[in-house]
Formats: C-alpha cells, sequence, structure tokens
C-alpha cells in the first residue's frame, strides 16, 4: 500500500507542478512527462528510504 500512496502522491504533486509551470511559461501541456518524472521520483524515494537505516544510531561512551 506504501507503494500505491507514494505514486500516488508524487504523480497528483509533479502533475500540478507541471500543469502550473506550463501554464505560467505558456508552453504546451505535457501530461505523460508528469507521469514519468513521477515514477522516477518514486523509484528515488523507494530507493533513499531503503538506504536511511531504521535504528537509531549507536550512542558513544
Amino acid at each position: 500500500m506504501q507503494y500505491i500512496g507514494t505514486f500516488f502522491w508524487s504523480f497528483l504533486l509533479i502533475s500540478l507542478l507541471n500543469y502550473v509551470v506550463s501554464a505560467v511559461q505558456n508552453v504546451h501541456f505535457d501530461f505523460m512527462l508528469g507521469v514519468y518524472i513521477s515514477l522516477i521520483v518514486s523509484v528515488l524515494i523507494f530507493v533513499i528510504s531503503a538506504i536511511i537505516p531504521d535504528e537509531p544510531a549507536a550512542e558513544k561512551h
């Protein structure tokens, strides 16, 4: 479920950003560009979350 939620929110936010930027710059809105970028961002989020450790750092005495 976390994968679906992450993709959904990245798709929603990046498509919104893509629409706003294309409207401000007065260029053609490309829907598929937002889909591709949101897929890349989702994969990067999954990779970063896999690299970051879940346990706290050990204390040094």
